[in-house]
């Protein structure tokens, strides 16, 4: 073999050395129209920018379960070493792993708790924050707010996510408990409790029907702020006062921070989506080396109102 010969065989012995050591982690999202999924999605993507022998291939499942599994089945045809799901349909995530534990790939799910998050194999794991933090921590600051306003009874309505996520379903049972639990001091009164589908134009045209009735309330309670920026809309649309009704959200985004400023939303609560985004990452990483991760990993919640506000305009 001639010194030529010699110098391309150890370059390209080298180079598939350099390749072999990198991972390659595919990121299913449930949807990139979204803006704190954006967030988190971007948090994983500049994380793994600033590392060497990471890549990352991020795919949109488009709010289709079917699609998100086709995904993930074409990442372990693949050969990633690792793959990350936010999952479109917490209900529907035992196919999702069983197919990459059948395969021995380890998998990440992010931002929205598994169905089965209780029984995840060992090389699998959940990334997020403690939901019955979050709606808890909007209702109680809605309680003291229509409190201070004088308040002992109010008529309120409440927004909800997507039925079929478990943030939806805990966080609008976190308002329940915390009625149920006397302390809220205000006797809260739930006019309406319906779905908009996390959708700021479909909470916009949910607020817009329960205006039309009529029916004098104190505060709209949502389980994000896009749907809480909708019910805003179509309140000032129809000539309310923002001041004189109390909107709370969660997730902290920049558009709900916006509206806070201007006095429109009264509270939110950060959630931590580049953190979160961070975490997932951190974790799939971690599993793909076969280093032991805890099943559960909770990034805090942190209640946002106009006195601490500018603790968080350069977050989420």
């Amino acid at each position: 073999m001639t010194k030529k010969m010699l110098l391309a065989a150890s370059l390209t012995a080298t180079l598939m050395g350099t390749v072999a050591s990198a991972e390659n982690i595919g990121v299913s999202m449930a949807l990139f129209d979204d803006n704190f999924l954006t967030v988190l999605r971007n948090g994983m993507i500049e994380q793994a920018d600033a590392m060497d022998g990471v890549d990352i291939q991020v795919e949109d499942a488009q709010n289709d379960v079917a699609k998100q599994l086709d995904q993930i089945n074409n990442f372990i045809a693949s050969g990633v070493d690792a793959i990350i799901v936010n999952p479109v349909d917490t209900s529907a995530t035992q196919a999702m792993s069983d197919a990459a534990a059948a395969a021995g790939v380890p998998l990440v799910y992010v931002n929205r708790e598994p169905i089965n998050v209780d029984t995840l194999p060992d090389n699998q794991a959940f990334v997020a924050s403690d939901e019955r933090e979050s709606g808890t921590l909007e209702t109680k600051e809605v309680c003291r707010l229509l409190s201070e306003a004088g308040k002992t009874e109010a008529n309120i309505y409440v927004m909800m996510g997507e039925l079929s996520n478990q943030a939806a379903v805990q966080r609008t049972a976190d308002i329940h408990d915390v009625m149920a639990s006397g302390e809220c001091g205000v006797t809260l009164n739930i006019l309406q409790e319906q779905t908009a589908n996390w959708s700021r134009d479909e909470a916009q045209d949910l607020m817009t029907n329960w205006l039309s009735t009529g029916e004098p309330f104190d505060a709209v309670i949502s389980n994000n702020d896009e749907m809480a920026i909708g019910a805003i809309q179509a309140m000032k649309a129809a000539g309310m006062s923002m001041a004189d009704v109390i909107v709370g959200g969660v997730d902290a985004t920049q558009d709900a921070l916006a509206a806070m400023q201007a006095g429109d939303l009264d509270a939110t609560v950060f959630q931590d989506a580049a953190g979160q985004g961070a975490g997932a990452l951190d974790a799939a990483l971690k599993l793909s080396k076969g280093e032991a991760v805890d099943t559960k990993v909770y990034i805090p919640f942190q209640l946002v109102t106009p006195a601490n506000i500018d603790q968080f305009l350069s977050k989420n």
